[in-house]
């Protein structure tokens, strides 16, 4: 059987009132640890976790989180005896109206960031719309020319016809000449 421990961890940075806990609990739940995640007046975060040495190491590292509005920028770590105090992971929350005001905050960053994002995609998808009506405006060009060239070349084949078709009259018209020359010669042809 393998040896339970207890990490407790004091998260700082950006970590209240951008959703730090629910995905510290989402972590520590797909770990399978037990223990608390509270927010720590004035700024930090307060993590306790009981587990296997190897997955608590898993934990810690995962917490080190950089993305959007979470940036945990140090993590306080001291390991101590289990007290096997928690049946699973859960969040431990304040004041009814504190929680709903970070909520609030979390979801006001949500928007805000989806309004950014969706800026980018307008800006992307303008300028992807112009690099389109570019490559139309040079199909269109090339088609016009490709036009102006299959145009040329009718007239080159036509007047080679037309050249041929001379030809060919003044051939026929110089054979009969040669048929009768010999015919008056007194030969035949056949």
């Amino acid at each position: 059987m393998t040896h339970m421990e207890r990490v407790e961890i004091i998260a700082r940075g950006d970590v209240q009132r951008v959703g730090f806990r629910d995905i510290v609990q989402k972590i520590a739940r797909d770990l399978g640890i037990s223990g608390s995640v509270e927010n720590q007046e004035p700024y930090d975060v307060k993590i306790v976790a009981e587990g296997q040495r190897e997955v608590l190491n898993e934990f810690v590292q995962a917490l080190r989180i950089q993305r959007g509005a979470v940036q945990v920028r140090e993590l306080e770590i001291s390991w101590t005896t289990p007290t096997d105090e928690f049946p699973y992971f859960k969040i431990l929350r304040g004041e009814w109206q504190e929680e709903l005001g970070e909520r609030f905050d979390v979801a006001s960053g949500m928007l805000n960031r989806n309004m950014e994002l969706s800026e980018q995609i307008l800006m992307v998808s303008r300028e992807s719309l112009s690099i389109g009506k570019s490559m139309l405006d040079r199909q269109d060009k090339m088609l016009d020319r490709q036009e102006k060239t299959i145009e040329e070349i009718r007239g080159v084949r036509s007047d080679l016809q037309e050249y041929m078709n001379k030809r060919f009259v003044r051939i026929e018209g110089e054979i009969g000449k040669i048929k009768k020359a010999i015919e008056e010669l007194g030969g035949s042809c056949i």
